[in-house]
């Protein structure tokens, strides 16, 4: 199994947190998208969309998309599982992790905030203030809502991490990065605490990776 990844990637970090989770240590190829990597003819190759992580099975198999990675993961090495086994609980964690993953994090991943630099000519406090706004958009709904439900444990749902767990420290460990006050979001903030804790989320910190600067 081989995992194609940049330490910065908040995709490819939720796929290390889960490959940490099942106890598997896939080879590592790291993209730097920073350099443009991504763009380049071998990358392409294997990902034409040109985004990390890609996950090549040991069958020769790519899979692309983090959340796609990580239930493949998950339906082929099920313990300790992601997902809880009740249908409604099963759909809650989803709906958390795709909150996240596809509601927050594509405003602000590294190809938007690009674009409003080269094209719309943002200085970078302009774009630091468009992250920022987002974050404390899908944060502070976030937070009420998870405070707020009894489903809710010392994890995002109950007392052993889910998908959604693994969605959301990453994008903590993002607005960490861009200096958001995290101050309002008592609920997070202690997830994310308790997450840190566990060596999976530990061992996939972006600055343990071998490819950190």
């Amino acid at each position: 199994m081989k995992l194609y990844d940049f330490y910065r990637s908040s995709a490819a970090y939720r796929v290390r947190i889960a490959l940490g989770m099942k106890g598997i240590a896939a080879e590592r190829a790291f993209v730097h998208l920073r350099h443009g990597a991504q763009r380049g003819d071998d990358y392409l190759a294997i990902n034409p969309h040109g985004l990390v992580p890609a996950l090549v099975t040991d069958e020769g198999d790519v899979l692309k998309q983090s959340l796609a990675i990580i239930e493949w993961l998950d339906e082929t090495f099920p313990e300790p599982p992601f997902l809880p086994h009740a249908p409604v609980e099963r759909a809650r964690v989803r709906a958390i992790a795709l909150g996240i993953a596809c509601d927050i994090h594509p405003l602000n991943n590294l190809r938007v905030l690009q674009y409003l630099k080269g094209t719309f000519g943002l200085s970078e406090a302009q774009r630091n203030g468009w992250y920022k706004y987002w974050i404390d958009v899908g944060f502070e709904a976030l937070d009420k809502e998870l405070a707020g439900d009894r489903a809710t444990g010392t994890f995002c749902h109950g007392d052993t991490p889910t998908l959604a767990d693994i969605c959301l420290v990453p994008q903590i460990a993002n607005a960490r990065r861009f200096e958001v006050d995290l101050t309002p979001y008592p609920t997070l903030t202690r997830i994310d605490s308790a997450c840190a804790a566990l060596p999976a989320f530990d061992a996939a910190l972006p600055a343990r990776q071998p490819d950190a600067e």
